[in-house]
């Protein structure tokens, strides 16, 4: 079974300290004021179980079924991709981003990007963000870029808690695995349930506060006011025409 890379937010361990959103923009030098990582602060408020105090650490949650991959104008090209494990291979059309058949992490090349902010529009986790310099969309990768050389994502090292744990969600022994196992939770709702694979963990009072006020309540949908934006962008000459 291929790999799917997952998060888990133990909400019993964070203390909001903000260590994991500060490590990312250092890494990553994402423009101030976006976020590939954030963290929130909820409550106090009242639940059906109690009293609630919590945070809510969010980033990309590299969907089962991502609406960002679908939306994306670029043109379409053949890509293969290679497991580093076993060496098998996969073809498959591709736009400018993606979900990567061998770890499930959902991507973006930015050599192909448009920078039309399509799928900004598009994810009701509000995850990804317009590079306005570089003309190009960006977000969380789980930083596949630091796991190809054995490194840990920026957040999880830098976690003070060790209230973030990352890993193969397919692996049955890894603690993701467990996690979920537990209890773990996609923040989903009715009209929002595209597969998240951030999970999160905690007392059910503070699970009810994180749900109620975080979790997407409809799929967005691409303005009229955004379609000819990107296409006088285009006009214009300000974004080359993929």
């Amino acid at each position: 079974m291929p790999k799917q890379y997952a998060m888990i937010i133990d909400l019993n361990r964070c203390v909001g300290c903000h260590a994991c959103a500060i490590a990312c923009r250092a890494e990553w030098d994402v423009p101030v004021p976006n976020q590939r990582n954030w963290v929130k602060r909820l409550g106090p408020a009242q639940t059906s179980k109690g009293l609630s105090y919590t945070y809510y650490p969010g980033l990309c949650n590299h969907c089962k079924d991502p609406a960002c991959v679908k939306v994306c104008p670029a043109d379409v090209r053949s890509m293969t991709f290679t497991d580093k494990e076993t060496g098998k291979t996969v073809t498959q059309e591709v736009a400018a981003t993606w979900k990567d058949p061998f770890t499930g992490a959902v991507l973006i090349d930015k050599n192909h990007c448009i920078g039309c902010g399509m799928c900004v529009e598009a994810c009701p986790y509000g995850a990804r963000y317009l590079n306005e310099k570089l003309e190009k969309a960006d977000k969380c990768t789980f930083c596949v870029e630091r796991l190809e050389k054995g490194l840990e994502p920026a957040c999880v090292q830098t976690c003070l808690a060790k209230a973030r744990i990352f890993g193969d969600m397919n692996d049955s022994n890894s603690e993701v695995a467990q996690y979920i196992k537990k209890g773990a939770k996609g923040i989903t709702s009715a009209a929002v349930n595209i597969g998240p694979n951030v999970y999160y963990y905690g007392k059910e009072r503070d699970i009810e506060l994180l749900f109620n006020k975080c979790a997407p309540q409809k799929m967005p949908q691409a303005s009229v006011g955004e379609r000819r934006n990107l296409l006088a962008r285009m006009i214009k000459g300000v974004l080359p025409i993929a």
